[in-house]
């Protein structure tokens, strides 16, 4: 019995420890329970926190700016400075711990001053407002309006400006810039002796980036004496005044001198426009004085010297010379003189103007000098043509920096070598020279030069010339971008006119870089190499769109879908073809058609190969590309309504 009762004991012990447990462990899961919804209710607090952007906060005195919170913060303040940064940019890094004690200062400004700060990053919508490109960019907002800021990024440079900014009466400076329209615009340039005009339109984004530079610039100069006005136009509402001067792109910069017009082409920020303007308003002609200042360009020159000769400022041929050399400043170096010595130098007399070469370029088959006379009927044209036909010798120096100006003019038949006129090595340089002044002398309708082997390495790959083991190699630049190149064989006077004479009855066959011709060509696309470039585009039975692209272009790749499409579009037009060309494995031989982008993209009509019709300005879609080929193409038979 007494066994019994001490089980029965122990039983009843285990069963109220297990319900005490019970109750603990539901008093431990309720307690648990109840801090789980605390903290879940902090968590739900912090998140509501967290995506409240419209809440300006505060980080070291720099309140916190963004897309949501920026406009309604503007809101009736009269001054505020914004920063627009960059996480990830180390000026904005270095330049944070100044802009938090700028932030300190104006804080105490009366009335205070507030500072701010945008990622830019992040809040894309207030940066592209603002145009901001750069980081960090520092605006003074004047109600709402952005005052640029580019002076110095200290405390006391940009404290100093935002006080002056925050004064109740301060007012922007008024705008340097003229405003023309067709009202004001042929009494505005026709009285300037130099201006500058950009024709504009408001929408467009270059345009938008190109006008606080050039307000900038055109404060400057406005300060110079004497100034040099900067003046703009709206191209879009003085359509009347933009199609007179053919602007068809924005911006379109021209520099007029009592109205007549020269293109420009310096640089389009302040600095530059400055510079280049400050250049432009001087004349284009500078003064020698002394027959040494001559004789030092002739002996150490590398281009032509040309000199005009008169007996002063008010000389009638003067005047004519110097309007002559405005709109060729940028190609040529242009002197003259009123000193008698020089004209005896120069066996010239006054109203004349003189080409003389450097003396490494002179030789037996040519004048030592070019003569033209001017009188009161020569026309500008007439002595601009006397410049371009004489500038260069008869074998000249063609150079990466001279030969856009100089060597432009197609065929070029160049010598490629070694080339180097300093003192010890001119003897060998002058030696192959010589043997193509021979040759050179019988074919005055042809260019001829050397050039450094070394300066044209790629041009050389190009003529298969860069592995020929000759120390002298020949090739021909013709027409139409077409290459020829000499059988590698040692160099002489003969080996050379033999070449040029083989050109010249058209027996020598150009050099085309080009992938194998295609084997199956009929797909929506045709595909185009450089050997049948001739046999495709220039079909003058067909009209031809062909894109210029490259394999890792991603623009090219987006375009592909619908420029397939076009071409299943078109299939069933015999007289269309849709076209495309890897314009880095092939040659395009063709000089009108120039590719400076990818993808770029040409029609050329049936009736009309050597003025193709370069698509630009539409969408590239099915869409639009339809639209061009049924404004532009000549050979369409279907309803275009059906297309």
């Amino acid at each position: 019995m007494r066994k019994v009762a001490l089980l029965l004991i122990v039983l009843l012990g285990v069963a109220l420890f297990a319900t005490v447990s019970r109750c603990e462990d539901a008093d431990v899961v309720e307690e648990m329970e109840e801090v789980d919804e605390e903290n879940s209710e902090e968590e739900e607090e912090e998140e509501d926190e967290e995506v409240d952007d419209t809440v300006v906060k505060e980080e070291n005195g720099v309140l916190v700016l963004n897309d949501k919170n920026f406009e309604s913060f503007m809101e009736g303040k009269d001054t505020v400075l914004v920063e627009f940064y960059a996480p990830w940019c180390g000026h904005c890094k270095t330049f944070a711990p100044e802009y938090e004690k700028i932030a300190k200062a104006l804080s105490e400004n009366d009335p205070p001053v507030p500072v701010a700060k945008v990622d830019a990053t992040v809040a894309t919508e207030v940066a592209g407002r603002f145009d901001v490109s750069g980081y960090p960019t520092i605006k003074i907002l004047k109600k709402g309006e952005p005052v640029d800021y580019d002076g110095d990024r200290t405390e006391k440079a940009i404290v100093a400006r935002l006080k002056e900014v925050a004064q109740p009466d301060w007012k922007p400076p008024p705008e340097a810039t003229l405003v023309l329209t067709k009202d004001n615009f042929d009494e505005t340039v026709d009285n300037a002796d130099i201006i500058l005009v950009e024709f504009y339109a408001p929408w467009c984004g270059h345009c938008k980036s190109l006008a606080p530079e050039y307000e900038k610039a055109a404060q400057e100069l406005s300060k110079r004496s004497p100034p040099i006005p900067l003046a703009k136009v709206d191209a879009t509402v003085e359509s009347e005044v933009a199609n007179r001067f053919e602007v068809t792109g924005y911006p379109t910069l021209k520099i007029f001198r009592r109205g007549k017009m020269f293109d420009y082409n310096g640089p389009r920020e302040k600095r530059g426009i400055v510079d280049y303007m400050g250049e432009q308003a001087g004349p284009p002609s500078k003064q020698v004085q002394t027959p040494k200042q001559v004789q030092e360009l002739i002996k150490d020159g590398d281009d032509a010297v040309i000199v005009g000769v008169f007996t002063g400022e008010q000389d009638a041929a003067y005047e004519i010379y110097i309007e002559a050399c405005y709109a060729l400043r940028e190609d040529f170096t242009f002197r003259h003189t009123f000193n008698s010595e020089v004209f005896k130098l120069l066996k010239a007399k006054p109203g004349q103007v003189v080409i003389v070469h450097p003396d490494k370029f002179h030789s037996k088959y040519e004048p030592a000098s070019h003569i033209l006379t001017l009188k009161d009927s020569t026309a500008v044209s007439e002595v601009q043509d006397f410049f371009k036909k004489h500038v260069i010798p008869l074998v000249g120096h063609r150079k990466p920096s001279n030969d856009a100006k100089r060597y432009t003019k197609r065929p070029l038949v160049v010598v490629y070598y070694g080339i180097d006129f300093s003192f010890d090595f001119r003897k060998a340089t002058q030696f192959w020279r010589s043997k193509v002044l021979e040759v050179a002398k019988d074919f005055p309708e042809y260019t001829f030069a050397i050039g450094d082997e070394e300066d044209y390495a790629e041009e050389l790959k190009s003529l298969g010339l860069s592995d020929s083991g000759e120390d002298v190699n020949v090739g021909i630049l013709g027409d139409g971008g077409k290459k020829f190149a000499m059988e590698p064989e040692e160099f002489d006077a003969e080996v050379l006119r033999d070449f040029v004479v083989a050109f010249k009855k058209g027996k020598l066959k150009p050099i085309i870089k080009s992938q194998p011709v295609p084997k199956n060509n009929k797909g929506p696309v045709k595909v185009v190499v450089g050997k049948t470039f001739d046999e495709i585009v220039m079909d003058t039975q067909k009209d031809v769109l062909i894109e210029f692209y490259a394999p890792w272009c991603g623009h090219c790749k987006k375009l592909e879908p619908d420029y397939i499409a076009l071409g299943k579009k078109y299939k069933g037009e015999k007289n269309l073809v849709i076209a495309k060309m890897d314009t880095t494995a092939n040659d395009v031989p063709n000089e009108n058609f120039k590719v400076e982008g990818f993808p770029t993209i040409y029609l050329a009509p049936g009736n009309s190969k050597q003025s193709p019709i370069k698509f630009e300005g539409g969408d590239r879609t099915l869409e639009g590309f339809s639209k061009f080929l049924e404004k532009h193409a000549t050979k369409l038979t279907q309803n275009r309504d059906e297309l």
